[in-house]
């Protein structure tokens, strides 16, 4: 079998790489680069795995993730169902601020830039009041040549800064980056079994033997490097689901299908699981979505 590379290397011929993709799904194995990345899910819905952390994303959102953030934007199961008329859609935007580009943000003139970059190192998710603004620089760039590439680019990196203190990181500041390759590799096989089989009933020794390690090595060496115990990361992984599930029109009375479907045996297990990770019922996480859905939509009548 093929061994997937864990850092991936982004072409080097422009000092501003972008890319406009449709695809069945998103590249599915947890990886980095040295290049920061902003993109624009034009298309599709998923969970975004970002360092230590996770986060739900629909056809709209924007994310600046860090360089060198382990991530994998992991399509919805209906994804990889053959159904060829349901694809993913995106815009990306990279650049190495310590690589190709480094003698631009050394320059005096850069310095808040940068200095907003190293307070944001991991990267986070672009409120939604600013994406209309910041998916049109993206698209400026990506459509641009020459030197407009890096006029544009600038005209970007300048939005992103004006975002100030409107933001909340992909992941917590604690979270190190610094994962050998061959650990990034391993890390990226026990990720994709565990999103692959979530809403089965896989237990420790399934993903240990997935891993080649013992339950009790597989437990210290998960712990160390997602922060998370299997079963706490398996219960966001279904969680993830069931929130998704939960506001895609599914019917309220239904909250039992949402469970079990997610992976739950348990609908009194999945909502005690789903408050101490969400901070409400499931009920009331529906209610609070369907105002906030409706206030939007009279705002912008």
């Amino acid at each position: 079998m093929k061994v997937l590379p864990f850092t991936m290397l982004v072409p080097d011929d422009k000092s501003v790489i972008s890319e406009h993709i449709e695809l069945p799904f998103f590249y599915q194995y947890l990886h980095r680069h040295d290049e920061w990345q902003i993109t624009f899910i034009e298309r599709g819905e998923g969970t975004l795995i970002a360092g230590n952390d996770m986060h739900p994303f629909r056809s709209g959102d924007v994310f600046l993730i860090g360089a060198k953030l382990p991530h994998l934007f992991k399509s919805n199961p209906e994804y990889f169902s053959n159904n060829k008329e349901k694809t993913v859609k995106a815009c990306s935007v990279y650049f190495n601020a310590n690589g190709i580009l480094s003698a631009l943000f050394n320059l005096p003139e850069m310095k808040l830039a940068s200095s907003f970059l190293q307070k944001n190192k991991h990267g986070f998710k672009i409120p939604e009041p600013f994406n209309k603004n910041i998916v049109k620089k993206m698209f400026d760039v990506h459509q641009a040549s020459g030197a407009d590439v890096l006029f544009n680019f600038l005209k970007l990196v300048n939005s992103l800064q004006d975002l100030n203190e409107n933001v909340l990181p992909l992941c917590s500041d604690m979270y190190s980056s610094n994962v050998t390759e061959n650990e990034g590799m391993r890390l990226s096989k026990i990720i994709n079994f565990i999103t692959e089989n979530y809403n089965s009933q896989i237990s420790l020794e399934d993903v240990a033997n997935a891993a080649f390690m013992t339950p009790q090595a597989f437990c210290r060496y998960f712990k160390k490097h997602t922060g998370h115990t299997f079963v706490s990361f398996l219960n966001e992984v279904r969680i993830n689901d069931a929130c998704k599930s939960l506001i895609s029109g599914e019917k309220a009375d239904c909250i039992s299908g949402v469970a079990y479907k997610a992976g739950f045996n348990s609908i009194t297990n999945f909502n005690r699981v789903f408050k101490s990770i969400i901070g409400q019922s499931p009920r009331a996480y529906i209610d609070t979505y369907n105002h906030v859905s409706k206030v939007n939509y009279t705002s912008a009548l």
